[in-house]
């Protein structure tokens, strides 16, 4: 397999003022998250005198030591909702993926030191994002609950949708995806069920709650007095209401027992272990000065993937054909992978290039990576001629139909209709992530606000009056201020547009541990059933 020759010159003014761009936006996603822990922080002097532990505690104490873990949409719903400033990002729910008494699992912690760990409906969506990544990745579930339920201030919003999460655990369950729940305080009216359709539920005893109407709405609704503990304390769910498989002491011995249970579920890895490998020639701290960090100017996404890559080898295909749109084999720590990146728009000749190659990793069961940079499908005469809404509409089929699994990273701009075809979050790729700087939007700012001025003053010609130039300025710099400000990687981050955002010198760990997940998945067999379990 041929070795991709680096063109990068490290040494270069232009590099280090890339560099420097790059590690701005990497402080800057990093400091919110560090924020949002340190919001949580605040509050451990009332953890601390309940006896309690904080998620993120909880999260640490359930992971094996020293395992990966990769976190998943940190910053979801941020400066949304209730999170005016940023420091309550997250959507309540803490996420990931990582290994629990050696067997790889979807972890999810109720973040109840952030409000109550009630849920806004950032919060449904991340939940229900985190639930079809357990279905299509089988892979077993632990959460670690404590929530006040629905945010009432956006009771509306979520009222209806959430019972899709509901829907989910039933079908994980029939699906024989097995999933564990730790009570560790309050869970509330919906919230109740998301520990009784869990197929084994651990409480904590005198912490856990489980009612579906607390003892105020009981008093209010039919006028019968009753205690916490009374209507739905642990020690009742675990011997009375047999809601519960398990009652323990604390906090630590809840996050105990999980383990316990995990290690017997008799979860074996499904695929064989990656073969040996040898690390990219260059340096991935590199990446940093391989994006411009003035986005018009073009780069080889070449230089990306040498620096991904094992051995930093790269067999291209058809590259005479079509350069704007690169295409080749090559592997990432082991695992063989199909890999499609942008050098410019995606002219007739790369659709048609890239639905040939999609079929021929779908054939041979190739996963497939794509790296979006791209201002989108070309445009003009000479592209409508030479059929680049056939051939789009080509590329477009491939992505939604390859039965492979798919992974995308957004290292730069994703605009228009390239973002479908480079299997954007609408063509619902397995996993999704984005560098800092990324950019995905319909189109370009600067372009919609001229789209918007043209259309404003052909409008005003055709009846008759003069074009205020003033007012068509206006027009536009409000129109390209707007959509510039919806293309940020931090405002597609906070609606779910991605998996999370990440440090582009981390790539090619995330895909590998990606492509990990989602080789094993394709190869574990489960044994479903017509029904979830059901307590009986």
């Amino acid at each position: 397999m041929s070795v991709i020759e680096s063109a990068l010159d490290t040494q270069s003014e232009e590099y280090r003022q890339n560099r420097e761009a790059l590690l701005a936006a990497v402080a800057e996603f990093r400091a919110i998250e560090q924020q949002v822990v340190d919001t949580a922080e605040s509050k451990r002097p009332k953890f601390e005198k309940r006896g309690q532990l904080l998620p993120n505690e909880r999260v640490s104490r359930l992971l094996d030591p020293g395992s990966p873990f990769l976190s998943l949409m940190n910053l979801a719903g941020y400066k949304m909702h209730d999170d005016k400033d940023g420091t309550e990002a997250g959507g309540g729910v803490i996420a990931g993926i990582g290994y629990v008494s050696g067997v790889r699992c979807l972890v999810t912690a109720s973040n109840s030191a952030i409000k109550g760990g009630t849920v806004t409906p950032s919060g449904l969506h991340k939940t229900l994002r985190l639930q079809r990544i357990a279905l299509e990745n089988k892979l077993p579930v632990v959460s670690l609950s404590e929530s006040g339920g629905a945010n009432l201030n956006y009771a509306a919003e979520v009222f209806v949708e959430g019972a899709r999460s509901f829907a989910n655990q039933a079908r994980l369950s029939a699906a024989g995806v097995p999933q564990i729940t730790v009570v560790h305080g309050n869970a509330t009216a919906g919230g109740a069920y998301q520990p009784g359709l869990s197929d084994y539920v651990i409480v904590v005893r005198n912490r856990a709650k489980m009612f579906l109407a607390g003892p105020p709405l009981l008093k209010a609704a039919t006028g019968e007095v009753a205690t916490d503990e009374e209507l739905g304390g642990a020690e009742m769910h675990a011997g009375v209401a047999g809601t519960a498989e398990y009652l323990v002491e604390n906090d630590a011995d809840g996050i105990r027992q999980a383990r316990e249970l995990m290690k017997v579920l008799g979860w074996q890895r499904a695929a064989a272990p990656a073969p040996t490998h040898q690390a990219p020639l260059y340096d991935p701290e590199e990446l940093l000065g391989v994006i411009p960090a003035d986005s018009k100017k073009p780069y080889d996404v070449r230089e990306v993937i040498a620096r991904i890559v094992d051995s930093s080898e790269f067999l291209d295909f058809k590259s005479e054909w079509d350069n704007a749109t690169v295409c080749g084999w090559s592997t990432i720590e082991g695992k063989p992978v199909g890999i499609i990146g942008n050098n410019g728009p995606i002219t007739p000749r790369g659709a048609a290039k890239a639905a040939q190659f999609i079929q021929l990793c779908d054939q041979t069961r190739r996963p497939l990576l794509f790296l979006h940079n791209t201002t989108g499908f070309m445009v003009g005469t000479d592209a409508e001629q030479n059929g680049v809404i056939k051939h789009g509409s080509k590329m477009l089929q491939a992505v939604a139909n390859a039965r492979v699994p798919k992974i995308s990273v957004v290292i730069g701009g994703s605009y228009g209709a390239g973002n479908y075809a480079m299997c954007g979050r609408g063509l619902d790729p397995r996993f999704i992530f984005a560098w800092p700087n990324s950019k995905v939007a319909v189109m370009g700012g600067q372009q919609a606000g001229m789209v918007l001025r043209i259309v404003a003053e052909a409008k005003q010609r055709a009846s008759g009056i003069e074009p205020d130039e003033k007012v068509l300025e206006m027009l536009q710099q409000t129109t390209a201020q707007k959509l510039d400000s919806q293309s940020t990687a931090l405002y597609g981050t906070a609606r779910l547009w991605d998996d999370g955002i990440i440090d582009p010198r981390d790539t090619r760990k995330v895909v590998a541990y990606a492509l990990d997940v989602c080789i094993d998945a394709d190869q574990r067999e489960l044994h479903p059933n017509a029904f979830g379990v059901a307590r009986l």
